[in-house]
C-alpha cells in the first residue's frame, strides 16, 4: 500500500538576520514573521506526511495558540509527525520539496537541507529531493516579501 502527500506553507518576512530553511542556519537580512522558527520548508515536509496519512495538517498538531511551541526548531516537530507515520507502519519511500524563493540562494545550502530531512526521517539521502526557484520578480515573493515551498511524498507501508 502507498500514500502520496502534499504540503506547502508560506512565511512573510520581518525584521532579523537569519533564515531558517531545512534546518539550516542561511544568514540574511531578514527572518520569517513566525511563531515557530518559520521554516516552511519543514513545514511543508510536515504537512505532506501528514497529508499522506490523513491526519491534518500542522496547525492542528501544533497550534499558534499553544506557547509550548513558541520559537521551536522545527526539526523537532517533523520528528514528532514521523513517529505518527511510524506508528502506523508507514515509512518514507521519497520526498521532493520545491523551495520558492527570490533570496538568498539556496544553491550552497540544499545538501545540507537534504542530509538534515534524512537523518530526520531514517532514510537514505537518495530518498531525499530539494530544489529551488524563484518567482522571476513577480508576486510577493519576487519583492522578497517571503518564501513559500511545496513538498510531495510518497509513503509505503512496511512489511
Amino acid at each position: 500500500m502507498i500514500r502520496i502527500g502534499h504540503g506547502y506553507d508560506v512565511h512573510a518576512f520581518e525584521t532579523g538576520d537569519h533564515v531558517i530553511l531545512g534546518g539550516v542556519k542561511i544568514d540574511y537580512h531578514q527572518q520569517f514573521k513566525a511563531h515557530s522558527d518559520g521554516d516552511v520548508l519543514i513545514h511543508a515536509v510536515c504537512d505532506a506526511l501528514l497529508g499522506a496519512m490523513a491526519l491534518g495538517d500542522i496547525g492542528q498538531h501544533f497550534p499558534d495558540t499553544d506557547t509550548s511551541y513558541k520559537g521551536i526548531n522545527s526539526r523537532e516537530l517533523l520528528k514528532q509527525v514521523y513517529k505518527l507515520v511510524l506508528a502506523a507502519d508507514f515509512t518514507l519511500a521519497n520526498l521532493d520539496v520545491t523551495i520558492i524563493a527570490q533570496a538568498p540562494k539556496m544553491s550552497p545550502h540544499i545538501d545540507l537541507m537534504r542530509s538534515n530531512l534524512a537523518d530526520d526521517l531514517h532514510v537514505d539521502i537518495n530518498c531525499i529531493n530539494v530544489k529551488s526557484t524563484t518567482t522571476e520578480k513577480l508576486g510577493y515573493i519576487g519583492k522578497e516579501e517571503g518564501i513559500a515551498a511545496h513538498s510531495v511524498c510518497l509513503l509505503q507501508k512496511m512489511i
